[in-house]
């Protein structure tokens, strides 16, 4: 099994926190649609062994910017070189503001079976202050009408650790969440990106990120209302129902390989990754030439390694040392082994059979703990 990520580089604004690569011109639009189908003819034996696809993933900048006829033209140019599993899942990632009944009806008629919403926030001057361009009533409005429409796999994204936000503010966002009956909700920890307008406020003096005790506070009240709720945690940033996980994502942190395409896209065939040029008009001409412009490297042994613990700790189902030892020399896997037995003892981490996870109290301090495990050299 595979997956396909193409991603669409356009939004109609900027948020002050993004540093993914988007533009708020749609000039060039037409020809990137050109240019992805193009890429995918391209890019045709890219997956090793030609697996059967088992998700497709819209991501960005804004997918559902889109036109229904953008998407089918794509849609059709991948299921013309690949084999689709017949229950693929195929994601639309999307903001509130562009969902209309009659876009939703659209989407859901070309095989969009599971919509990746980007809300953010439930309070209208929370999301000014993130410069979002939707309201708290479009939102919900959203989510209710993609469920009007038969849309069964809806996810929203929620950000915590907003400065000013309180934990009573952060919970009142949780219970609405809660309240639409969505079986997945991405719930991230605002970061202060160097290259957007909060670096830039940042670095000015102008902006105070939130203390990191207050952010983990907001991360345990989301944790223990979710669980509560029946959801299960099984990503560092991720909640789901039973039976409502994200296939593509999942992917990504099993290891499976994909394909991306489009500007900025990355893509994994098991062995090596590339990434491709985040430049929407080199992108472009670079495909019309007949030329996918990305650069690729090779995963050495210690990359391998790395990359098992870094995606596999940050799920429910962990990662498998003998896997891991099988890349690392045997002085690397003592080292790795001693930062294990301190982690485990100081009940960070939890080591059953031959299955490495992290405990609940280890989910708050994950980036601390991967990088202590990550093997050098």
């Amino acid at each position: 099994m595979a997956g396909i990520y193409i991603h669409i580089p356009y939004c109609k604004q900027a948020c002050y926190y993004c540093d993914f690569h988007f533009s708020t011109s749609q000039r060039t639009l037409p020809a990137m649609i050109d240019a992805i189908c193009q890429e995918l003819n391209l890019q045709k034996d890219y997956l090793p062994g030609k697996p059967s696809l088992q998700s497709i993933y819209f991501g960005g900048g804004t997918p559902s910017l889109l036109s229904p006829l953008h998407l089918e033209r794509i849609l059709n140019t991948i299921y013309k070189i690949h084999h689709v599993e017949t229950d693929a899942e195929v994601t639309l990632e999307a903001n509130p503001d562009d969902l209309s009944l009659e876009k939703l009806q659209s989407f859901y008629q070309l095989g969009i079976n599971r919509l990746s919403i980007g809300i953010q926030s439930f309070q209208d001057d929370v999301l000014r202050q993130l410069h979002r361009a939707h309201s708290a009533k479009q939102a919900i409005e959203a989510v209710r009408q993609a469920q009007a429409v038969g849309f069964r796999h809806i996810s929203i994204d929620l950000i915590y650790g907003i400065p000013g936000v309180s934990h009573n503010r952060w919970l009142k966002d949780i219970e609405q969440a809660l309240a639409l009956q969505v079986g997945h909700i991405s719930a991230y920890c605002l970061t202060i990106e160097e290259k957007t307008v909060f670096g830039r406020w940042y670095q000015k003096g102008k902006l105070t990120p939130t203390d990191d005790a207050v952010a983990a506070a907001q991360m345990a009240l989301l944790i223990e209302r979710l669980e509560a709720a029946g959801f299960v945690h099984y990503e560092i940033s991720n909640f789901a129902l039973p039976g409502q996980f994200a296939r593509h994502n999942s992917s990504y942190w099993k290891q499976l390989p994909y394909l991306g395409v489009g500007p900025a896209a990355h893509s994994y065939d098991g062995h090596s990754r590339q990434a491709n040029i985040a430049n929407n008009a080199l992108y472009i001409k670079s495909i019309a030439a007949g030329k996918v412009p990305a650069q690729g490297e090779v995963l050495s042994p210690q990359d391998h390694a790395n990359e098992l613990l870094l995606t596999g700790l940050r799920t429910i189902w962990g990662c498998s040392l003998s896997r891991i030892r099988q890349y690392l020399t045997p002085r690397q896997w003592d080292g790795l082994q001693q930062e294990i037995a301190r982690y485990v003892a100081e009940g960070y981490l939890q080591l059953e059979n031959d299955t490495l996870r992290l405990t609940k109290k280890g989910k708050f301090i994950a980036d601390s703990i991967l990088e202590a495990l990550f093997v050098v050299d």
